[in-house]
């Protein structure tokens, strides 16, 4: 008997199998936690979108206050002269490295003279650039987690539906290949004692 279909090929077609179905496991295991992150992200992620959009109404009405009383060209001047850094923290499940946090660095307002909204109209719009990275990271989030936990149901259904009924058949011919050639070496036996 060959290996491949002798009692070693039949050892090593159930562990193959045993391996793909407790694969299957595993990834059903992944699936739920997954599944779990995902409902968490979603909440956060809706929260930060919303306060995000209050934000920027509420930077959009003091835009319109400070464009009225001060004029276009005193609000470009107050305008800071550097950029603002997003800083990310990242968190890690089930493998899957995604944004958990993120804050704003924001440069300093120079002191212009002008009315108080335009003060109102500095900080809002800070604000609301604040919720706005919050609100980007954790949309990320969603998405990253999100694209994971497909490709983890398309895992599962490929080692489900594909791998372990194709090992499955492999073994069943491999036991009726064993089975045959039992009972061609019994009828052997049994013909040659039949002769002498």
């Amino acid at each position: 008997m060959s290996p491949a279909t002798g009692r070693a090929g039949r050892a090593e077609a159930e562990r193959r199998l045993e391996t793909a179905r407790r694969g299957a496991e595993l990834l059903e295991r992944k699936q739920r936690i997954l599944e779990h992150t995902v409902t968490r992200l979603r909440g956060r992620a809706a929260q930060a979108q919303q306060a995000w959009e209050e934000a920027a109404r509420a930077a959009a009405v003091w835009l319109q206050r400070s464009a009225a009383l001060d004029g276009m060209e005193r609000i470009r001047e107050a305008a800071p002269g550097a950029w603002a850094r997003v800083h990310l923290q990242t968190a890690v499940s089930m493998g899957i490295e995604y944004p958990a946090s993120a804050g704003c660095e924001l440069p300093a307002f120079a002191d212009q003279a002008g009315s108080s909204a335009l003060v109102f109209a500095a900080r809002s719009h800070a604000e609301a650039l604040r919720t706005a990275a919050v609100s980007a990271a954790a949309r990320r989030a969603l998405e990253l987690v999100e694209a994971d936990l497909e490709g983890t149901r398309a895992r599962q259904r490929a080692v489900e539906n594909r791998w372990i009924p194709r090992l499955e058949r492999t073994l069943d011919q491999i036991v009726r290949r064993i089975e045959e050639q039992e009972m061609e070496e019994t009828l052997r036996l049994r013909w040659a004692a039949d002769r002498s």
